[in-house]
């Protein structure tokens, strides 16, 4: 099993959970966060634009999703085609288990 995370600079959330149910992907969590990356943050007026300050972070929109190891491949380019920027990352789940049932593993997800 691995955990997919995306983290995205704006809010793409809608065409990435379309595009991961026509692939019959359980579930995702999403959240928002805040960080900051290689590009340099757009200046923001502030006090009827008489200051101009520069955030040192910005808001992200952040994604996770657990799938079999075998639905990686599809589930990465579903994800990058319905994306226009961002990062993925994927990593390695050992375990899993449904709190309210016996299942474990890829059964619980």
């Amino acid at each position: 099993m691995l955990k997919i995370e995306v983290i995205l600079p704006e809010n793409e959330i809608k065409s990435i959970s379309d595009a991961l149910k026509k692939l019959s992907v359980g579930g995702i969590t999403a959240y928002k966060g805040w960080g900051r990356g290689k590009t340099v943050a757009h200046e923001i007026h502030a006090s009827k634009g008489t200051e101009v300050f520069t955030p040192e972070f910005g808001e992200r929109f952040i994604l996770d999703v657990i799938v079999a190891d075998e639905k990686k491949d599809e589930v990465i380019a579903a994800i990058r085609s319905s994306s226009k920027f961002g990062k993925i990352f994927v990593t390695q789940i050992s375990e899993a288990y449904d709190i309210q049932t016996p299942k474990k593993d890829e059964q619980a997800i």
